[in-house]
């Protein structure tokens, strides 16, 4: 099992920037994949980026070239920088781990893009 803890949302202007943290209760090393979903208001969540465990990634086509997810396992932490956002992203942002068979999910933390 592990919990975790997003932080780093907040209102922006679009254009702007804000970084995503996930902070894990235990070691994130030999988590096979590790992500961020976001869920807006009447959409489904959907999935924003991951990284496995070999540091390969995933994008969602919307926010390829600006987004960028990383995971530093000394510090048990996912990052989430997030460049040139747009009001479109306003969502909540979920850390998501992956450890066969299950998912866990952070609390989430909101991201609000204004025009």
């Amino acid at each position: 099992q592990v919990q975790l803890v997003e932080s780093g949302g907040g209102l922006v202007q679009a254009g702007g920037s804000l970084r995503l943290s996930c902070a894990a209760s235990r070691s994130i090393f030999s988590i096979n994949r590790m992500g961020w979903y976001r869920q807006a208001p009447g959409n489904q969540r959907e999935l924003v980026a991951s990284i496995g465990i070999g540091g390969r990634t995933n994008y969602a086509d919307s926010v390829k070239e600006r987004f960028t997810i990383s995971r530093i396992s000394a510090k048990n932490t996912v990052y989430l920088q997030m460049n040139s956002l747009k009001p479109e992203d306003t969502a909540v942002y979920y850390c998501n781990a992956l450890i066969p068979p299950d998912n866990y999910w952070g609390q989430g933390t909101q991201v609000t893009v204004s025009s």
